[in-house]
């Protein structure tokens, strides 16, 4: 078994049943997590109340009862990239993140994610990213060390008051002018991990200009206005340029490729720069990845 972290802990409000014990709720809850392993996460104080007091496998059920349990993940899959830390102080940490790598514990990820790896090492337990890019995107991820002033840095996100700029290779859009502010209506998609163009007022807002041009690919600058999830993936194949490599969109590829990464396919899609006032000092700062992308 795979060893937890402290930023891998969940919570949890235990549902209406007629549950015996937690553990008898818990088998109902996660049919995909046998007894035996609920009744050792409990023998090793992997499963908390409230107070945050490990739980014995015995303690009554409740409903609406609140627990923490710590995920773990089984043979946890290696991702053999690193990330690098570009600063670091009293107050922020911008890493550049490699493809591949999750920011937050999810799904099979545990150990494997940035967070986990920043967390173990700076053994900085109040380690918080402000905001997440996805999986398959590479680039600037900005985190809190310092929970006291965790909330100025992340008002800077709600009041759209950073600037943040990605970098893509696409497929060339001649018959277009640049720039251009694209605009879409996103609404979730089936599977339920995908997002598609749904009909309405728009709620998504992207910059997008041309930087390079090669033949048929074109490296873009994206400036995203708002942050809806897959925002710059969707509206790009929307635009007839899907990003390079991209396995959701516009096509999603089929399971069993889906769920095994092609390390040498990665996502050409990067989180180059991000600027801002800080606003504890009123300085301006200024972010950008070292990483490149590939043609």
């Amino acid at each position: 078994m795979s060893a937890s972290v402290p930023n891998a802990r969940s919570t949890l409000h235990l549902p209406q049943g007629e549950w015996t014990t937690v553990l008898d709720c818990l088998c109902a809850h996660f049919p995909s997590i046998d007894r035996a392993t609920w009744l050792d996460r409990f023998e090793r104080g992997r499963v908390l109340g409230a107070d945050g007091q490990p739980l014995a496998a015995t303690h009554p059920y409740q409903v609406a009862l609140k627990i923490h349990y710590f995920r773990e993940v089984p043979n946890e899959k290696p991702i053999p990239f690193e990330e690098q830390v570009l600063h670091l102080d009293e107050h922020l940490l911008v890493a550049d993140k490699p493809h591949f790598l999750p920011v937050m514990p999810a799904g099979e990820y545990v150990n494997e994610t940035l967070l986990a790896r920043l967390t173990k090492r700076l053994g900085n337990p109040d380690l918080v990213p402000i905001h997440r890019i996805d999986r398959l995107t590479a680039g600037l991820v900005l985190f809190s060390t310092n929970p006291e002033s965790r909330g100025r840095y992340q008002a800077l996100f709600r009041e759209r008051k950073i600037d943040k700029r990605y970098e893509a290779i696409c497929p060339a859009l001649p018959d277009l002018d640049f720039p251009r502010q694209e605009r879409l209506h996103m609404v979730d998609g089936e599977p339920f991990f995908l997002m598609k163009k749904g009909d309405g007022e728009p709620n998504s807002e992207t910059r997008i200009e041309v930087l390079e041009r090669r033949g048929e690919l074109w490296r873009y600058a994206l400036y995203p206005v708002t942050g809806r999830k897959h925002q710059l993936r969707l509206q790009m194949a929307t635009l007839g340029a899907g990003i390079c490599n991209d396995p959701f969109y516009p096509e999603l590829i089929e399971r069993g490729r889906r769920d095994q990464d092609d390390y040498s396919q990665p996502l050409q899609l990067l989180a180059r720069a991000l600027s801002f006032s800080d606003p504890l000092t009123g300085i301006e700062r200024h972010f950008e990845s070292a990483r490149q992308l590939s043609w």
